[in-house]
């Protein structure tokens, strides 16, 4: 038995305490423990399994993530590599710390999840000649070297279906603030070849402090286009190229997106599913409250990225167009046509 899997074994038999300690925000439910996400925020869509043969597995309904204990304490504390979550895990169960290793060239991130994004999106890489811009333009989306969100990282962490840590190469993408500080990424496997995600349980992981915040394509001044995936973003700025964009990653970090103040109309990209459809309406609840014009943009497909594969891109921005303000319709066709013919 390999030593995480040992630690993850240990750990199962004091599921609860592991909650208690990690997830304070939570509560027990029967033989769950309830919580909105592996940050700690409060909700109920992760459920942590504290008995029985599968206690110390959590399953994130949001997301549709999951694990054990090892991956809950290495996502919660922001660590992205094995060696800083086994000697969390040891300094919990109480055992010694093991000697530190002559290679290691910086202390583990602190507590807080977001340095360890900053750390893992400080050492990829720009995506341009990288299997990640390769991965990209298989989704339709050829135009995208200049994306300061998006790096490419070919040796990113993750467990196995074996139970074992292992890397392979994944698209970084970069979650910030309003005010452009990064509080987190979203990472995305990929298979080598290229085209398409990499064949591995929830091959999208996200680390950091993720709720109010998004993965951002442009600067946002009075008007911002919001949504769901990167994918499904990028799909909407390669139609319309002077909107700005940002992705959430979920249904439920989108309902609770922070809005800039200056805004004064949202675009809410709708994904086609009874999540998606509760997300635009609490976010656009949201912005109407705080007098911002919401408008939905709802796609003839799943999400606008299987639209942009299935119809192109000039049918995706003739029907979009139908769907914006007027004065819109005018501004991003001018900008969309100045982008075409560069």
């Amino acid at each position: 038995m390999s030593a995480a899997s040992e630690m993850a074994q240990r750990l199962a038999r004091e599921a609860e305490a592991v909650c208690r300690r990690y997830l304070p925000q939570g509560r027990r439910e029967g033989r769950y423990w309830r919580i909105g996400d592996l940050q700690g925020t409060p909700g109920r869509s992760l459920y942590v399994r504290l008995q029985g043969a599968t206690a110390g597995k959590w399953t994130d309904a949001a997301t549709g993530e999951h694990g054990d204990l090892l991956d809950l304490i290495g996502e919660n504390r922001g660590f992205d590599r094995l060696r800083d979550v086994l000697a969390e895990v040891r300094a919990f169960l109480g055992h010694p710390p093991l000697a530190p290793a002559s290679d290691q060239p910086e202390p583990p991130a602190s507590a807080g999840s977001s340095e360890a994004a900053r750390r893992l999106f400080a050492r990829s890489r720009p995506i341009a000649g990288t299997l990640a811009e390769v991965y990209l333009r298989n989704r339709g989306l050829p135009d995208i070297r200049k994306a300061d969100s998006l790096r490419f990282q070919p040796r990113c962490w993750y467990r196995d279906a074996a139970d074992r840590f292992a890397q392979g190469p994944a698209l970084i993408a970069a979650v910030t603030d309003p005010e452009g500080r990064i509080t987190g990424v979203q990472r995305t496997w990929l298979d080598p070849s290229g085209r398409s995600k990499a064949a591995m349980v929830s091959p999208r992981r996200a680390l950091g402090q993720l709720l109010g915040n998004g993965v951002r394509f442009g600067v946002a001044d009075d008007v911002l286009a919001a949504g769901e995936g990167v994918e499904t973003m990028l799909a909407l700025q390669a139609a319309l190229p002077g909107l700005p964009v940002v992705a959430a990653l979920s249904a439920g970090h989108l309902a609770a997106l922070r809005l800039p103040p200056a805004l004064r109309r949202l675009y809410v990209a709708r994904d086609n599913d009874p999540a998606g459809c509760r997300a635009v309406e609490r976010l656009g609840t949201r912005a109407e409250a705080v007098g911002i014009e919401a408008l939905i943009l709802a796609p003839q497909a799943g999400d606008f990225n299987d639209d942009l594969l299935v119809d192109g891109v000039a049918a995706l921005r003739a029907h979009l167009r139908v769907q914006l303000a007027p004065e819109d319709v005018t501004r991003f066709r001018e900008v969309g046509d100045r982008h075409r013919e560069r």
